[in-house]
C-alpha cells in the first residue's frame, strides 16, 4: 500500500500540469463533498427513516422512494469524490496511508457498499432484521461521514 502514491503520481502529474489553481486543488474536494454529505446525506438518511417511521402509509412509501432512488447516486459521488481527494493528496505530495480522514473515508465506503448490498438483496427476502441493519449501519456511515469532515476540515488547514 505504500506505493499508492508512486502509482498515483502520472495520473496527478497530468492534472498538475492543467495548470488548476492551488485553491481549487486544496479545497475544492472538501467544498464538493460537504455539499453531497450535507445536502444529499442528510436528506437521504432522514428519508430512510421517514420511510420506517411515518404511520401515514402514502408518506412513507414516499419517503422509501426517494431514498432507493437517491442512495446509489449519493454512493457514486462519494466514490468519486473519495478518488478525486485521494488524488488532490498526492497533487499536494501528501502522505495518503497516514491520514485518519483517508481511513475514515476508506470505512465509510466499505459501510454504504454493504448497506447497497443488503439494499440489493430485498433485505434478504423482506426480513425485518435486515431492514434495521441497513437503517443502523447507514445512520453510522453518515454519523461517521460528518466525523470525516472534521477530519478532512482538521487536514485541510493543516496542509
Amino acid at each position: 500500500m505504500e506505493n499508492v502514491s508512486e502509482w498515483l503520481e502520472p495520473i496527478a502529474n497530468q492534472f498538475r500540469n492543467l495548470g488548476l489553481p492551488e485553491p481549487i486543488v486544496h479545497w475544492g474536494h472538501p467544498l464538493m463533498m460537504a455539499i453531497v454529505v450535507f445536502v444529499m446525506g442528510s436528506f437521504i438518511g432522514l428519508a430512510g427513516w421517514r420511510g420506517r417511521v411515518l404511520t401515514d402509509q402514502d408518506a412513507a412509501s414516499k419517503s422509501r422512494s426517494d431514498h432507493r432512488k437517491l442512495a446509489p447516486w449519493m454512493f457514486l459521488f462519494l466514490a468519486l469524490g473519495y478518488t478525486g481527494g485521494v488524488l488532490s493528496l498526492v497533487m499536494q505530495h501528501q502522505p495518503i496511508l497516514e491520514s485518519p480522514h483517508f481511513w475514515t473515508g476508506s470505512t465509510i465506503l466499505i459501510l454504504l457498499a454493504t448497506n447497497g448490498l443488503i439494499a440489493l438483496t430485498q433485505f434478504g427476502g423482506n426480513k425485518a432484521t435486515l431492514r434495521t441493519v441497513h437503517a443502523y449501519l447507514g445512520s453510522t456511515a453518515l454519523c461517521l461521514l460528518f466525523l470525516h469532515a472534521m477530519l478532512g476540515l482538521k487536514l485541510g488547514l493543516a496542509i
